[in-house]
């Protein structure tokens, strides 16, 4: 009986983002306009490596950054629902709080994957993925890196609590997370300040098991800078880490706010 009120949750985000055609369109054009410009532009000066070397390295950080931006947007919805009081109906429905989170979480995974498995369609048919790569590394990078940023959004969610701030906030941790990651360059290369930045960065590590799956032994320009365990350990334990102070937080939040919202109307 659980898992009704769960899969209710996480029903209404599919079909909030299946009716949102706008927020549809740009999951899937903004990733491209970043695969075509920056790798035009970047590519011109790499042109030793080959043609379209740039454009394939780019590939593993443009469906990171597809995950990274769909799944944050489930954490937008979370801001909404507290700011609008629907979160106020969801709280007193007869299942912990924290469920709510997790299901939140699951929508945040679920929606990312939809659209960088779209994605991987499109880059599959013109050949930036190739039969080289690999199924169960991929599967492992798509799904880890989909958790790992659905938590960091929902991290950042339960302690925002109106729009305008959440909008601020994120402009502070989804720019830098994504241009630290080593998604549009290695993170070998960057200076020690920088690099040290990047290998603390969560989401670094689910770029790099990306690169693993789909650039492989042979990359064009540079492989991936860790191993792939480091790249899953790191996935996990963060994952594990900030889903359980999302959930400590959240509940501590609503039960304060419930109990508020209880006194008013007596």
């Amino acid at each position: 009986m659980m898992l009704l009120p769960v899969w209710a949750v996480i029903r209404r985000d599919l079909v909030r983002m299946v009716r949102q055609r706008g927020r549809l369109l740009s999951a899937f054009v903004r990733p491209l306009i970043w695969f075509v410009v920056i790798g035009s532009g970047i590519g011109v000066l790499l042109e030793p490596a080959g043609p379209g070397a740039y454009h394939r390295y780019l590939v593993p950080g443009v469906v990171a950054m597809t995950i990274l931006f769909g799944s944050m947007l489930v954490a937008l919805s979370v801001v909404y629902d507290k700011e609008f009081g629907v979160m106020r109906l969801l709280i007193t429905a007869p299942l912990p709080h924290y469920w709510i989170v997790l299901a939140k979480i699951v929508s945040g995974v679920v929606t990312a994957l939809v659209q960088a498995g779209v994605l991987l369609l499109f880059f599959f048919i013109f050949g930036f993925v190739t039969e080289q790569t690999s199924v169960s590394l991929l599967l492992a990078g798509l799904v880890g890196t989909a958790l790992t940023c659905a938590t960091l959004g929902m991290l950042v969610a339960v302690w925002t609590s109106t729009l305008d701030n959440f909008a601020v906030v994120m402009n502070f941790v989804i720019f830098p997370v994504f241009f630290l990651s080593g998604a549009l360059y290695p993170v070998k290369g960057l200076p020690d300040a920088l690099r040290l930045v990047a290998m603390i960065n969560p989401f670094t590590y689910g770029v790099d098991l990306l690169k693993h799956a789909i650039l492989g032994v042979e990359a064009p320009i540079a492989g991936a800078d860790f191993g792939v365990a480091t790249d899953i350990a790191v996935l996990c334990g963060f994952t594990l880490l900030a889903g359980f102070i999302a959930c400590l937080r959240f509940s501590h939040e609503e039960r304060a706010g419930l109990h508020e919202f209880l006194r008013g109307r007596k």
